[in-house]
Order: C-alpha cells, then structure tokens, then sequence
C-alpha cells in the first residue's frame, strides 16, 4: 500500500473522464504533501483505470484522465 492510495480510491470514486486537483486538494485527500516521489507512485494510478495527464508546478495542479 502506497501512500497515495486514498488519492487513487478518490480519483476512481469520482470516475470523471478528466479533472486537475491542485496540490493543497491532494494534501488533504492523502494526508501528505505532493513531492518528488509522486512521479514514482504516479504509475500506480494506471491500476485504477486513469493516468496523470499534466503536471504543473506553476499553477500546482495535477490533470488527472480517464483510459479509455
């Protein structure tokens, strides 16, 4: 179990084809702060049925997209 896997059970649960959640809505969906390491678990969402589209840290969102 990840640490971001309350975060890929929301996504699922919410099962639109494409949303952005900004940093501070992820932090407190997971209970801890996006870093680095969310480009490593990244790859779990995929056994969830969606992917990371786009990764901003200008803005501090996070695009989310349903495979289709």
């Amino acid at each position: 179990m990840s640490k971001y896997n309350i975060l890929w059970e929301y996504i699922q649960k919410k099962g639109q084809p494409s949303f952005k959640l900004t940093f501070e809505e992820i932090q407190n969906i997971a209970g801890t702060p996006i870093d680095h390491s969310f480009l490593k678990y990244k790859k779990e969402l995929l056994e969830y049925g969606y992917q990371v589209k786009k990764i901003s840290m200008k803005e501090q969102t996070v695009i989310f997209n349903k495979i289709l």
